[in-house]
């Protein structure tokens, strides 16, 4: 019988699910939102894409942000339940495994790895945009700062190296100086915040109307496709709050915690978020002028609160941009872990160990870092290229996701029992909503896969280089898919022996 339907697996704890507790229960409510938050990183990757979804979309692009919202968080509570059954590492993986089958739980998890190791990189590399800010003698090779000129490229290889490795030796000290760490990072994050929506605001210089405009950006076509362009801004930003689950076995009272933890990181990103993007639209000097859609909230924030005042928020955001590295690499490694543990990933029994001094995957940890260095020098001698891998890592990450609320939407119309009947009351639980919460979270999630992956060649191939990069993305899942299927086979046959593989659902 599938494991969704055994009632006493609620109070089993880990041997209920085929693993015993190694990793020490050391994470709290807060530092367990905390990393959730830190993924999703509202104040690094707002202040980061603004431009961006302006620069299509227009004023009109804020309501991009609510739309996402509402499908990014019925995919949210969905992972919150599940998070309720199964408060395991690995949670994508270990999730799609035990609701439908097999192999679909290891694609799950090999997709959620290549996401979350591109993921690293990307905000790593995200530092070229704060720190050069700040001081100048953060730009070490000299020359232009600019992550589109080649020092300012090279200088962002750099930072990033830096940074991925310095998350690394944090790692290896334990869960809980970590989580210190993270916890200091998103309390100076939630001050930035606060403290730049108050800026805007103060400093506003149009009404709230402004986001009825579509500042003319369609042309004389339909404004559905600049629309559909601009949402990749707020699909790029809202993912990555399943990271609080990827260390419930690190976290006391994981399945109180959890869900909490999960459903509470989005809703204060959204609402944060959402006025960040209202505020820089309101404060704007000029909607026009083409610097909005060049600088972002950068040119708002020094236009309206002097150059002092841009500089400490860059380093806020240097701050906010270490601390969600710091989460997604310990999210990673977590994944990593969870599938060496059932003998899925090559050199699966070094992976699986768990270091006596600290409780923690070391090893995980550093292959992670590896690995994300090895993407940054992707980008030696072209950022473009860098930029396709990190928005197709999204593409990855929601195909993922699909690989639970899909399978698992199919056992609620078939008639499994909804989890409002297997758990005890206290529990987070979805009840009769379940179903139609599940439905809706599917159906955005295949309208986002596809509106982040369609070819368009302004997103990946702005450069006008060969025509594959404009299928950059389907092809990239396509290549990842291939050589999923040629080693799941391989990893198959090697996990066949290994006590803690686990009968997926029926």
């Amino acid at each position: 019988m599938s494991d969704v339907t055994n009632p006493q697996g609620i109070a089993d704890g880990l041997e209920s699910l085929g693993y015993k507790q190694e990793l020490k229960r050391e994470l709290g409510p807060f530092a367990s939102f905390a990393s959730g938050f830190s993924f999703v990183s509202i104040l690094t990757t707002v202040f980061e894409l603004f431009a961006f979804g302006f620069g299509f979309g227009g004023p009109a692009f804020f309501w991009t942000w609510p739309i996402v919202f509402i499908g990014q968080f019925c995919v949210a509570l969905v992972f919150a339940e599940l998070s309720v059954r199964y408060p395991v590492a690995g949670a994508i993986y270990q999730w799609s495994r035990r609701v439908s089958t097999d192999p679909l739980g290891w694609f799950a998890g090999w997709f959620m790895l290549i996401g979350y190791i591109v993921s690293v990189s990307a905000i790593a590399i995200a530092m070229q945009a704060a720190l050069p800010g700040v001081w100048s003698g953060f730009q070490l090779v000299g020359g232009n700062a600019s992550p589109t000129s080649p020092t300012g490229a090279l200088n962002a290889i750099l930072l990033g190296t830096i940074v991925i490795l310095i998350c690394g030796f944090i790692s290896a000290f334990g869960i809980k100086r970590l989580a210190t760490i993270t916890v200091i990072g998103v309390s100076t994050e939630i001050f930035g915040v606060i403290l730049l929506i108050i800026i805007l605001f103060t400093h506003s210089v149009r009404g709230p109307g402004v986001v009825m405009s579509t500042g003319g950006v369609q042309g004389n076509g339909s404004y559905i496709w600049a629309f559909l362009a601009s949402m990749l801004m707020a699909t790029y930003v809202m993912y990555g709050f399943d990271s609080a689950a990827e260390l419930s076995e690190e976290t006391r009272d994981p399945r109180r915690t959890a869900p909490s933890a999960i459903t509470r990181c989005m809703l204060v990103s959204a609402i944060g978020g959402g006025l960040v993007l209202l505020g820089a639209l309101m404060a704007a000097p000029s909607l026009t002028d083409g610097n909005l859609a060049n600088e972002g909230i950068a040119y708002v924030l020094t236009a309206q609160g002097g150059p002092v005042l841009g500089r400490i928020m860059l380093a806020i955001v240097s701050t906010s941009i270490f601390s969600a590295a710091l989460a997604i690499q310990a999210s990673a490694a977590r994944v990593m872990f969870s599938m060496a543990r059932d003998g899925r990933l090559p050199f699966a029994k070094a992976l699986s160990k768990v270091s006596k001094r600290t409780s923690t995957p070391l090893l995980p940890s550093f292959v992670v870092c590896a690995l994300a260095i090895g993407v940054l020098l992707l980008s030696l001698g072209s950022a473009s290229v860098f930029g396709d891998i990190t928005s197709v890592a999204v593409v990855i990450v929601y195909l993922a996701y699909l690989l639970v609320t899909v399978p698992l939407l199919i056992q609620r119309l078939r008639g499994h029992e909804t989890f409002s009947q297997i758990f005890h009351p206290g529990y987070f639980n979805l009840g009769r909503w379940g179903l139609l919460i599940n439905f809706v979270a599917v159906f955005f999630g295949l309208a986002l896969l596809v509106d982040v992956g369609w070819p368009r060649a302004a997103i990946y191939n702005a450069g006008n280089g060969p025509w594959p990069l404009t299928w950059f993305a389907p092809l990239f899942v396509l290549g990842a898919t291939l050589i999923g299927g040629i080693a799941y086979p391989l990893m198959r046959r090697q996990a066949a022996s290994s006590a803690s593989l686990v009968k997926p659902a029926e």
